[in-house]
């Protein structure tokens, strides 16, 4: 049954510190999404680190988003994460509609019972070409993205393979990229779909210090840096083709 877009409410799990991270981030998901601000509500485990399990209830979908500022691997020094990882759990089991993108996409891993692993050096950073598996050609919103499609990908931390019951879609050398739980709309996303090429150059401005090594390092990032439109594109095909379509979540010929 076709659902009206200006009707969906969505809430976006935020894990951001800095105040012009988060309103960028909103910004982001919004823009991306042909949404209006006002259609995703935000909560952030900063202000609100006991996050209910049932946060998303009465929403239409749920986005997680990235974080700079956080790790899965450190629950002690971040305690939202048990909290957070519970919320996925329920939205998993309720079949609530979820499009996770970097961090969401590790605490899925770790909330499913996978393994995150970290590097200290010689990570994904930048824009990089993404890989479809055999399995994306069925998804519902994977089926049209062209193989080897650019994203915008900065993170020090991946799995090697998705958790039990998932669905590997997309991958690189060194990691998972897109994983689906199986036969129920959940997305995750190792890289940013919500993040363009200018607002790479933003982030990375800011979190310099944390992913580059000085100046010219930065620099050298940056103007490697291409825009990433079919990437973008799939926060458009989430919303239009799982919230207002409707269509099946365990593959599009169903």
């Amino acid at each position: 049954m076709t659902r009206s877009r200006s009707d969906l409410r969505i809430l976006l799990l935020q894990i951001r510190d800095q105040d012009r991270v988060r309103r960028e981030e909103h910004q982001s998901f919004a823009c991306q999404a042909g949404l209006a601000l006002s259609q995703i509500e935000v909560l952030n485990v900063f202000d609100t680190p006991r996050v209910r399990a049932t946060a998303a209830d009465g929403y239409d979908a749920l986005f997680v988003g990235g974080a700079s500022e956080a790790s899965v691997l450190e629950p002690e020094t971040y305690g939202f994460v048990p909290y957070a990882c519970d919320l996925l759990c329920h939205v998993r089991e309720s079949g609530k509609p979820v499009f996770a993108s970097c961090f969401g996409f590790q605490l899925a891993v770790v909330a499913f019972g996978g393994t995150i692993i970290r590097d200290a050096r010689d990570f994904e950073m930048g824009t990089i070409p993404i890989r479809l598996a055999e399995e994306a050609r069925l998804d519902p919103i994977l089926h049209d993205t062209p193989d080897g499609f650019l994203a915008v990908s900065v993170h020090r931390e991946r799995a090697l393979e998705a958790p039990q019951g998932c669905v590997t879609l997309a991958s690189t050398d060194p990691c998972c990229h897109v994983f689906r739980v199986a036969g129920r709309p959940f997305w995750a996303f190792q890289f940013h779909p919500e993040v363009d090429r200018a607002t790479l150059v933003e982030r990375l401005t800011v979190f310099k210090d944390k992913y580059t090594e000085g100046d010219d390092h930065l620099k050298e990032v940056l103007d490697g840096a291409r825009e990433t439109p079919e990437s973008n594109r799939l926060v458009t095909k989430f919303v239009d083709r799982v919230l207002v379509e409707g269509v099946d979540s365990g593959g599009r010929d169903a």
